[in-house]
């Protein structure tokens, strides 16, 4: 069996089409030897969890009991493909490329030890290109895990880590595209002058968040105008009439070839010689990631637009694609699913317009997501530890964990656990954790992810609630300063005496006439704020004092 796992706007994909699968030798050799299988990336989340690290295209040879033979990353030229393929036709027994695994002990702690700390903070240091910014080696994207670590420690008052985040976000301006908005996926040959032209919504929403980041912590207005291009992006090409968001755009307006000239035209040049495909497709897990950074774009900028947008497309998700229990479908039918990427992430957007909206509903159906997680992703023997990309592979021996969704996972279930209080969720997290801190799995490229998820399971958030009525001018104008406020890791509620008790009621505050805005971190409170304008001054002041009681140092 020979399996063709690609993506609809990858380019090398359509090369290998126009130039490999067209040739006709290879079409001979697949003919009268091979079942020749094909499935796009972006709609099996669970081969694409499985193959990832082979990037698309990959190519895969199973023997006819589905063992594996061999895997190969990338484009293969005719003359080589027809070698491979051969070989295994003579002899059927896995290459070279295929390498049994050891089992994974899972963790019997769920904090970072000191020594893997420092080894993976050594480990993000070196590997900081500082010529060029950014993490690795020949393809340079914005690591966002990474940038995100950076602004971390920039807002503890690292200057190292804020020239790393800084420049890193200016260098990555170079992949916006200045005609119509939206971000490439990717520069080759180590610089930032080699754009891949495919816009893919992981790339857009994992930028716009990181940008909205980046601009409600330091202001600089270039952060807010990157933010904006890809929102303005997003609306103009990737939205349906529904409101949902669309998965992709294609890098090549003929397939196969390149369209270097056709991005470096205007507007009125490239419409007239036509729109490069967008895939239509509509995935949950691609309308979470949009809708997550689209709230922390709302919540930094005070745009009321880029929120309503978000809620749209969360409820017209909720009509097209839950299912019972709390749960999500991949797209119209999921051949393999559930799986666990959709679930996990339209429960970090329903926890993400919790938090920009103050509305409990939304914080409900954050919950729900979580329990059915833990209901269906979770590995069915005993002592294994993460969770699992695909409900069908549960009782699998091959069964896949995703690193990426799990520091989500870990991430996801710790906030909430802080907004509900459910010991659950802690569960979950600390779940999570002892698979992430398994030293194989932590120590792989890039270790920001972890150093992430570890930071946050092991404190408080800064925690800010609004207390006033839903329709009090003041109350909404504290709200809204206390979303512009820098950090992603926080815990911004609104409580209207009105509708009850809090969903967790951890502080009890008074009820005035009057709205006041009060806040916490982990070791200290402030004094209630009830001017708008000294929002900001009193947050910063709060989380600078806590900085210094951190009991590691971000160096």
């Amino acid at each position: 069996m020979l399996l063709d796992l690609g993506a609809g706007w990858c380019h090398w994909c359509h090369v290998m089409d126009e130039q490999t699968y067209e040739n006709a030798a290879v079409i001979g050799l697949i003919e009268s030897k091979f079942v020749a299988i094909r499935a796009d990336q972006d709609a099996r989340p669970d081969l694409s969890a499985r193959y990832q690290d082979y990037g698309w295209p990959a190519t895969i040879v199973f023997d006819e009991n589905g063992r594996e033979l061999a895997k190969r990353a990338g484009y293969i030229p005719p003359e080589r493909m027809i070698s491979m393929l051969q070989a295994f036709v003579d002899d059927p027994t896995p290459g070279p490329s295929i390498a049994a695994q050891a089992p994974l002990q899972a963790s019997t702690v769920t904090v970072l030890p000191a020594a893997l700390r420092g080894r993976l903070l050594t480990h993000y240091l070196e590997h900081y290109d500082a010529a060029h910014a950014s993490w690795g080696g020949p393809l340079k994207f914005l690591d966002w895990d990474g940038v995100e670590w950076a602004l971390v420690g920039a807002g503890n008052g690292d200057a190292q880590y804020e020239k790393m985040a800084r420049d890193t976000l200016l260098a990555q301006r170079a992949l916006l595209d200045p005609v119509w908005g939206g971000v490439y996926q990717y520069s080759a040959e180590g610089d930032w002058k080699a754009p891949h032209f495919e816009k893919i919504m992981m790339m857009q929403a994992q930028n716009l968040r990181v940008y909205s980041l980046a601009y409600a912590q330091t202001k600089d207005p270039l952060y807010l105008a990157a933010a904006s291009s890809i929102a303005r992006y997003l609306r103009d090409f990737l939205t349906s009439p529904q409101g949902e968001f669309y998965a992709s755009q294609d890098a090549d307006l003929v397939p196969g070839q390149h369209s270097a000239a056709y991005f470096a035209s205007d507007d009125a040049a490239r419409r007239k010689q036509g729109i490069p495909r967008v895939d239509k497709s509509v995935y949950a897990r691609e309308n979470g990631w949009a809708i997550r950074a689209l709230a922390a774009f709302a919540a930094a900028t005070g745009d009321e637009a880029p929120l309503d947008a978000a809620r749209k497309a969360a409820e017209a998700i909720l009509r097209s694609r839950a299912i019972a229990g709390g749960g999500f479908r991949h797209g119209e039918k999921d051949e393999a699913g559930p799986y666990l990427g959709d679930t996990l992430a339209m429960g970090q957007a329903f926890l993400a317009l919790h938090e920009a909206t103050g509305d409990r509903s939304w914080l409900k159906r954050a919950s729900d997501c979580a329990r059915f997680i833990s209901e269906h992703f979770t590995p069915a023997g005993a002592g294994e530890a993460g969770f699992i990309a695909a409900a069908a592979e549960r009782t699998g021996a091959s069964s896949v964990r995703d690193r990426d969704e799990n520091i989500s996972v870990a991430r996801f279930a710790n906030l909430l656990y802080r907004y509900t209080g459910d010991a659950k969720f802690m569960m979950m997290r600390d779940q999570a954790m002892r698979f992430l801190l398994i030293p194989a799995v932590a120590d792989r490229f890039q270790p920001a992810g972890v150093l992430l998820a570890d930071f946050e399971s092991a404190r408080a958030p800064l925690h800010v609630t609004v207390v006033g009525g839903r329709k009090d001018a003041a109350a909404k104008a504290l709200f809204r300063e206390a979303l512009r406020s820098p950090g992603a890791y926080r815990r911004i509620e609104w409580w209207d005496p009105a509708e009850g008790p809090a969903p967790n009621p951890d502080t009890r505050y008074p009820a005035s006439a009057r709205p006041a805005l009060y806040s916490c971190t982990a070791n200290r409170c402030g004094p209630p704020v009830r001017e708008a304008q000294k929002v900001r001054g009193a947050l910063d002041g709060l989380t600078q004092a806590e900085a210094e009681a951190l009991p590691w140092k971000v160096r």
